[in-house]
C-alpha cells in the first residue's frame, strides 16, 4: 500500500471534539421541547455568524421551537379567556340576571292576583245588601246617622236608639 493513500485518511478526532459533536447533535434533538434552551442556542448562533452557518439546521429548529412556542402560549390565552367569559356568563351575569328579573317579578305578581270586581265576596255583598232586610237596616242606618252628627255638634249625649228587627222574616 502506497504512503500516499494512508495520509489521505482524515486525522483522528480529538475527544473534546467528539465530545463538542455530541453536544450540538443533543441540542438539535432537545430544542423542540426546551424553549429556554432553543432561546439560548440562539442567541449563541446570533453572536458568531460561522457558527450560524456551520449549524443552519440548528438554527432554524431554534427558530422554529419558539415560534410554536409562542402560538401555544397564544392559543392558551384564547382558550384561557374562552373559559373565563364562560364562567362568568354562568356564575355571575346569568344570577345577576335572575336577581333583577325576580325584583321585577312583584308586578307580574300582582298582575296574576284576580280582578278585583271579579271578586265573589263583592257580589255576594252586592246581593246582600239588595235584599229587602238589609235595605232597611241600611236605610234605618243612614237616617239615624244625620241625627247623631247633628247632636255631637251640640255637646249633648246621644239618646238610646230603639233596635230595628232585621229578622223579622224569619
Amino acid at each position: 500500500m502506497p504512503l500516499s493513500t494512508l495520509r489521505q485518511k482524515p486525522p483522528r478526532r480529538t475527544s473534546v471534539a467528539t465530545e463538542e459533536e455530541r453536544a450540538w447533535i443533543s441540542f438539535y434533538r432537545r430544542v423542540g421541547h426546551d424553549t429556554a434552551l432553543a432561546d439560548e442556542v440562539l442567541a449563541q448562533l446570533d453572536a458568531d455568524g460561522e457558527m450560524k452557518r456551520t449549524h443552519l439546521a440548528l438554527y432554524l429548529s431554534c427558530r422554529e421551537s419558539l415560534r410554536l412556542h409562542a402560538e401555544r402560549e397564544r392559543r392558551n390565552a384564547r382558550i384561557g379567556g374562552f373559559v373565563r367569559g364562560l364562567f362568568h356568563a354562568v356564575f355571575v351575569a346569568m344570577p345577576a340576571a335572575a336577581g333583577r328579573k325576580l325584583k321585577r317579578s312583584g308586578d307580574l305578581a300582582v298582575a296574576c292576583l284576580p280582578d278585583v270586581n271579579a271578586e265573589p265576596a263583592h257580589a255576594q255583598v252586592g246581593r246582600l245588601t239588595s235584599e229587602p232586610p238589609f235595605e232597611a237596616a241600611r236605610r234605618a242606618f243612614e237616617a239615624s246617622a244625620p241625627a247623631a252628627s247633628s247632636r255631637s255638634r251640640t255637646d249633648s249625649p246621644p239618646a238610646a236608639a230603639e233596635p230595628t228587627q232585621v229578622r223579622a222574616a224569619e
